[in-house]
């Protein structure tokens, strides 16, 4: 996919300086990831290793690790109560992000809407830490992962969005998701290449 991808992707240089990024973990709660739940995603539990090894590289260079639990009540669900079967509220067990990334020294924050950015504390965060690039994981590719991405873009961050980092429920809507944001809003990549850059560089003597 990724080479498919190259010929959007080879048109803008830009580098990823982990000094300047901060990694989104975006809704991996029980009610994606657990199998008992009707709206479990299989493909989704291959990259949970990946991006804890991901945000453990963030971690040690004490960078940003910001994640997201989507939460909903009827006064806010606005279209998401129109739109699905159910919403996921707060004190419903299956809402809680699962136990592999309590992660110490990381953000949670709570959204009600695909957008990471909406009415969240997300975009003052980054700001907090002068962060101008962000790089995209979690659930599903196609909506809250790929509406963050267009909200980060055009707030001005740098996105890059693992092809290997986030998961969704079949592949037509994983490769559309790339194919767009690819030509117009953020480059596509593997997490390998971001843990590459992450590397602590050794000195000789």
């Amino acid at each position: 996919m990724l080479q498919k991808l190259e010929e959007y992707s080879r048109m803008h240089e830009i580098q990823f300086i982990p000094e300047r990024a901060a990694l989104l973990i975006l809704d991996m709660q029980k009610y994606f990831l657990e199998k008992n739940s009707h709206a479990f995603i299989p493909s989704a539990l291959p990259i949970i290793p990946k991006i804890k090894k991901l945000a453990n590289e963030f971690q040690k260079r004490n960078l940003p690790v910001i994640l997201t639990r989507h939460i909903n009540r009827k006064e806010d669900a606005k279209l998401m109560g129109v739109w699905w079967d159910d919403l996921i509220t707060e004190m419903d067990e299956m809402s809680e992000i699962i136990p592999e990334f309590d992660l110490p020294h990381s953000k949670v924050i709570l959204k009600t809407q695909y957008d990471g950015f909406y009415e969240t504390p997300l975009e003052g965060i980054l700001k907090e830490h002068e962060t101008s690039q962000i790089v995209i994981t979690g659930v599903m590719t196609h909506l809250c992962c790929e509406t963050t991405a267009r909200s980060a873009f055009v707030r001005g961050f740098e996105v890059f969005f693992p092809i290997n980092g986030t998961a969704t429920y079949n592949e037509e809507f994983h490769r559309a998701t790339f194919l767009n944001l690819s030509h117009g809003f953020a480059l596509p990549c593997m997490i390998e290449d971001l843990q590459n850059c992450l590397e602590p560089i050794h000195h000789g003597n």
